[in-house]
């Protein structure tokens, strides 16, 4: 193996190539991450003015835009597997350099056709891993397995914290910030769909979680990381998996879905509004009856699709810090708050928590045969957007009490990564909801049905 992490040499086939693991428990192992190569590019965006936007009650279309932004450049990459992470109101993509004008003008078109069709303002990004590194982070990354195909990025480094700071604290005219171009059409967003109703709790409650550990020592880090996941496990009495949002009685299809004219708007391409809408309309009703009297039609088995749906949600992710929905009792709810204010205020971590009566659940549908499709859960009314603002102050709080000497004393490397979170104080807004990857075939993912 190279010092890019392939067999071949060939950067771009950098994630194909690096082996999964299999269960979510040794997302801790931090030294077991790799180094993403220097000629890959962060390819990010960002629904300027989200939060207001979910207090509007606009927060599906803001979700909507943010995935839309993953599915338009991973539509592009044809069988190369790339890296991301879901922010719900925006995505961050790690792609080689070869795709760095691909990847870039995909999102330069979802930027006009974001303000021209949902009427929310999009930053667009694109910002070299060497540059990062440079300024003392790092971007690394494992992938874990969910189903064959299927796949969730775990990164670690900071890295991909100064990249969202990066875009939203660039002054105009920062070759880091893509501008609108003339002659780049709306992007591919076939896969994109939102069909499924809100999942509402068994439990009583849909529960956000953000925990970021404050030591950077790698050891340390682990050490705290799992400690969180094994006494929220001993809270529950269970397994997380078992506090999955998505389960057989939360999930719900009911005809004409409500998000039908968010993905016939998103998914038209060039064809009309209404002609896109019928199309919809149709495929979801074939699914309906499908999900109604648990039958196949085509490649959609209502059955499997639902197991396998199950398996491939992205309710428990890492990027730097440990994010989670989970379906909690008020009583779970308020003993895992009290453990985690008892670690903050101990110092050994800072969290965020945001509690809603359902959550969300956006789906990427690419290969219905090679059961390829991924699904973002977040909380309703905000989910990780709203958590982050418990998560911002207690940044502040803790930036306020570190002295200036001792972040410019700190090692270059870990001070980058200090840095690089401290600058997300500033306008800090969710940045991570999901995280993942799928295998496309070909430079067209297939439509859902």
């Amino acid at each position: 193996m190279t010092s890019n992490g392939t067999a071949s040499g060939n950067s771009d086939l950098f994630y194909n190539e690096l082996e999964p693991f299999y269960e979510f428990g040794e997302f801790v192992e931090l030294d077991a991450y790799a180094p993403l190569p220097d000629d890959w590019v962060v390819i990010i965006s960002d629904v300027q003015g989200s939060t207001r936007a979910i207090e509007a009650g606009q927060y599906k279309k803001v979700n909507m835009v943010g995935a839309a932004s993953i599915t338009a450049v991973l539509n592009v990459c044809g069988d190369i597997e790339v890296p991301f992470v879901f922010g719900g109101d925006g995505g961050t993509l790690i792609v080689p350099g070869s795709l760095r004008d691909a990847a870039s003008n995909a999102l330069t078109g979802l930027r006009a056709m974001s303000q021209a069709t949902f009427g929310l303002s999009l930053r667009v990004g694109a910002i070299p891993i060497a540059d990062l590194r440079a300024q003392g982070t790092d971007v690394r990354v494992r992938k874990l397995e969910l189903s064959p195909g299927n796949y969730l990025a775990m990164f670690t480094g900071g890295g991909v914290d100064l990249a969202d700071s990066l875009l939203k604290n660039s002054p105009p005219g920062s070759p880091y910030l893509l501008e609108a171009q003339a002659g780049i059409g709306e992007p591919d967003l076939q896969g994109l769909s939102c069909r499924w109703e809100p999942l509402n709790p068994r439990n009583g409650r849909m529960m956000t979680i953000m925990v970021q550990a404050t030591d950077s020592d790698p050891a340390d880090e682990s050490r705290l990381l799992d400690d969180v996941v094994h006494k929220i496990s001993e809270l529950l009495g269970h397994r997380l998996q078992e506090s999955a949002p998505a389960s057989p009685r939360s999930m719900k299809f009911r005809w004409p879905p409500r998000g039908l004219g968010l993905e016939a708007r998103a998914t038209a391409g060039e064809q009309s509004f209404l002609r896109s809408y019928f199309g919809v309309l149709v495929s979801s009703l074939i699914q309906y009856w499908c999900e109604r009297f648990d039958r196949q039609a085509g490649s959609y088995n209502a059955p499997v699709y639902r197991e396998e749906l199950r398996s491939n949600t992205d309710f428990r992710k890492y990027d730097g810090s440990l994010r989670m929905v989970l379906d909690v009792s008020d009583s779970q709810a308020e003993r895992i708050a009290q453990h985690l204010q008892r670690e903050q205020d101990a110092g050994r971590l800072i969290h965020g928590i945001h509690l809603a009566d359902s959550a969300l659940m956006t789906c990427l549908v690419f290969n219905m045969q090679q059961s390829e499709h991924v699904h973002f859960i977040d909380g309703s009314n905000g989910g990780f957007a709203m958590a982050a603002r418990g998560f911002k102050s207690a940044l502040s709080t803790r930036a306020a009490s570190r002295s200036r000497a001792n972040i410019a004393n700190a090692p270059s490397k870990t001070g980058g990564i200090i840095q690089g979170r401290l600058r997300n104080i500033t306008g800090y807004q969710s940045t991570t909801s999901g995280i993942g990857t799928v295998k496309l075939h070909g430079n067209r993912a297939s439509p859902p049905v």
